[in-house]
Parts: C-alpha cells; sequence; structure tokens
C-alpha cells in the first residue's frame, strides 16, 4: 500500500500527542465527578492535563521527576493526585464509570453476582506494609479484586502479600455488600476455600460463595474456567498499566489509588469508544 497524504495527516495526529491523552468524550464522562476550582487564590491548573499526566504516567511507568516537560510541572500533578487520593475521588469516580458502562450494555445500574480474586505483585526498595506469599513466592503486596459478570471493578483492596486469600475474603465481601447491597453470589477460586473463611464471609455481607474448582484430573492445560475467567481478564487488563508491573508506592493507600487510576482510565476509554461507534 503506497503512503499518501490521508497516511501522513493520520500519523501527523498520532504524533501531535500521546496515546494516553484523554479525548473530549473521555474527559466529558469523568469531568462532573472533579472537584470545582477554587474561587480565590491562583488560577488552578486544567485538569484535563493533571489527568492526561496521570494517564501517561500509569501507562508508561515513569517516576514522577521523569514526567515530559510538556505536562504541567511534576510537583503540581503530584499534590493533585495526593488531594484527590485522600478525598477518595477516585473509588467514586471508578464506581459511577461501572454503573454507567452497565447500563450502556443493557444491564442494571448495579450487579447481583461476583468475581473474586487476587494477583501478588513486588514490591520495591520503597519503604511500607508488605509480606511474603508463600504459594507465589513473591515479597511485596496482594491486590484483592471483585468484579462484576462482564469484568467491571466493584471492589479493590490491597493488602500485604503474606494475608491469605481467605483471611481477606470478609472484609472484601463485606466492601462489596455496602457499595452494592444487591450482591447475592460471589465465585471463587480455591485459594478462598474454608469453612471458617466462608462463614465469616456471610456473617459479614450475607453474600452466598461458590468455589469453581480446578483439579488435574479434570482439566489438562489451560482451560478457560466457567466464571473465572471474567477476574482473570480484568487483571489482564491491569497488566497493560506499566506502572502497576510493581508496587513502587511507599503507602498501600497511593498504591490503591494507583490501582483505581488504572481501572477508571480502561472503563472511560471503553466508553468513549462504544460512544463514537453508536454516533
Amino acid at each position: 500500500m503506497s503512503w499518501n497524504e490521508a497516511h501522513r495527516a493520520k500519523y501527523d495526529v498520532i504524533r501531535a500527542r500521546y496515546a494516553s491523552e484523554m479525548s473530549a468524550a473521555a474527559f466529558a464522562l469523568i469531568s462532573p465527578l472533579l472537584p470545582p476550582a477554587k474561587r480565590r487564590g491562583r488560577k488552578q491548573t486544567d485538569p484535563q492535563a493533571i489527568l492526561n499526566a496521570l494517564f501517561y504516567m500509569i501507562r508508561c511507568g515513569c517516576p514522577w521527576r521523569y514526567l515530559p516537560k510538556d505536562f504541567p510541572p511534576f510537583t503540581t500533578v503530584q499534590n493533585r493526585f495526593y488531594a484527590w487520593r485522600d478525598s477518595g475521588l477516585w473509588a467514586q469516580i471508578v464506581s459511577v464509570l461501572v454503573m454507567t458502562a452497565r447500563e450502556a450494555e443493557g444491564r442494571e445500574a448495579t450487579p447481583s453476582a461476583v468475581v473474586v480474586d487476587s494477583q501478588s505483585v513486588k514490591t520495591t526498595e520503597a519503604v511500607g506494609p508488605r509480606g511474603f506469599d508463600a504459594g507465589k513466592k513473591v515479597t511485596g503486596r496482594k491486590r484483592q479484586l471483585a468484579v462484576d459478570t462482564l469484568g467491571l471493578p466493584i471492589e479493590c483492596q490491597i493488602t500485604p502479600a503474606s494475608m491469605q486469600d481467605r483471611d481477606a475474603l470478609a472484609p472484601l465481601l463485606g466492601a462489596v455488600r455496602r457499595k452494592s447491597p444487591w450482591v447475592k453470589r460471589a465465585f471463587l477460586d480455591a485459594g478462598y476455600q474454608g469453612d471458617e473463611a466462608q462463614r465469616a464471609a456471610f456473617e459479614a455481607s450475607h453474600i452466598i460463595v461458590t468455589v469453581v474448582k480446578r483439579t488435574d484430573k479434570e482439566i489438562k492445560g489451560f482451560v478457560v474456567l466457567p466464571k473465572r475467567w471474567v477476574v482473570e481478564r480484568t487483571l489482564g487488563w491491569i497488566n497493560r498499566a506499566r506502572r502497576l508491573s510493581k508496587d513502587f508506592e511507599a503507602t498501600i493507600n497511593s498504591a490503591l489509588a494507583w490501582l483505581q487510576l488504572a481501572l477508571a482510565f480502561l472503563i472511560m476509554r471503553r466508553l468513549a469508544r462504544s460512544k463514537i461507534r453508536h454516533v
């Protein structure tokens, strides 16, 4: 295929901005949820520029001081990240985006079932809570994730990797119940099985748990397991964010904020593309 002016115009647009940059449709999805600008003091930096910088960092995994110069100063981006983290903004944004995405798929805004799994990741030399996962042979932290049947995140938590999955189940499902009271059932893998753990989880959430087992006698090689493949796919989506390839954060609050930010970016882009296709 020969190179022509249409190709040149297309690649000029690509070179003019970063691939992680938000479109106008994507920014319109979350702009109503952002805190209003202060009436006094210096004029604040455009929040869309701040978000573009954070999404660039999530996708590329660069440190604060390596943020390219065509973004706002890294100290400005960093301070806004901490302010939004401490206000719980990202948890709110993820919840609203999930409800919007479910309704766009013709579903009820809140789910009736969730699928639960965890992911252990290494930490770096930064100080902070961590532990050793004897099963995965990983020193670091563990991401506990509960998603709906579309793979959209309902609740995510981060613990030291030394915490057993069955011990993290009750707090996770308790948070799911508070956020989505209509959830009635949760599908788990074998790492969550145990009568005491499941009893504690039911007392905390009143959610019925079902363990989807895999045994060597029944399954050989890689096979897509019922229900569980949904959360595995979501973990695969998360792995595209290089900032999350390891846990670089000194605090669990920051690690959770980056995880929520990555999830918000994925859902926001999915909704924006879907909206463009239907226009």
